[in-house]
């Protein structure tokens, strides 16, 4: 699968972090995929880390203290590799042993968690990076398959009845509860898996953002199984 990420207009692929960092999104272009395929087993990692609560950060020390076969050495040498690259560029890449993400039940006619469809917010000028080592790998969607869901009429209508204040004051209302950060594939989409190992720049509102933000979502864990992510 790895070789179709080129046939999609919105992607690009690269082959060097330098590219990778570098590159600048333009016209429907927002995410950026330096295309690997690693050697090393992640597996193995995982399956040494401790879980503390359904989402772990693991530090470099924390890889360092791990006995680990020569496959399981290789991997632990790549991330932190890739840590140490996006530190150097000024990133604050975190490594996170996952169980599961909070899911948002708070309404039920719109979800708010990192399992729906969403783009990030920034202040200032920046990007999501994201790497899956292992388990299962996030999604993104072209923008043109997905439409905000504070546009959709029936939650619209839902969100009003929410607010329950002056009309002047709702789109600050939605910013301020990220509604309108989230979004509602289309009928019939095809959303675009990300893969294990390839590392990903993926694009964000902000001020100076010339590109549409990227849509994209956190997967539903495979059963038993932890994730292994890099998240900047």
């Amino acid at each position: 699968m790895s070789d179709t990420f080129s046939d999609h207009h919105q992607i690009k692929t690269v082959s060097t972090f330098k590219e990778l960092v570098e590159t600048e999104f333009q016209g429907n272009n927002n995410a950026i995929c330096w295309q690997r395929n690693l050697v090393g087993d992640f597996g193995e990692i995982v399956s040494k880390l401790e879980l503390k609560e359904n989402i772990t950060e693991v530090s470099v020390e924390d890889l360092e203290s791990l006995t680990l076969s020569e496959n399981g050495q290789l991997a632990r040498e790549i991330i932190i590799n890739d840590l140490q690259l996006l530190t150097d560029f000024g990133a604050s890449p975190s490594l996170n042993l996952l169980k599961n993400y909070e899911r948002d039940d708070e309404f039920n006619f719109i979800s708010t968690d990192v399992y729906s469809y969403h783009v990030d917010r920034s202040p200032i000028a920046t990007s999501t990076f994201l790497c899956t080592y292992f388990g299962a790998a996030s999604d993104i969607l072209p923008n043109d398959q997905a439409i905000q869901k504070i546009l959709v009429p029936e939650i619209r209508e839902k969100l009003k009845e929410l607010h329950d204040g002056k009309e002047e004051d709702f789109e600050a209302f939605l910013k301020e509860y990220y509604f309108d950060l989230h979004y509602q594939p289309k009928a019939n989409v095809h959303p675009i898996n990300l893969g294990l190992g390839n590392l990903w720049r993926l694009s964000v509102d902000h001020p100076e953002q010339t590109v549409p933000p990227c849509v994209h979502r956190a997967p539903v864990e495979n059963k038993d199984e932890y994730r292994l992510l890099l998240i900047c």
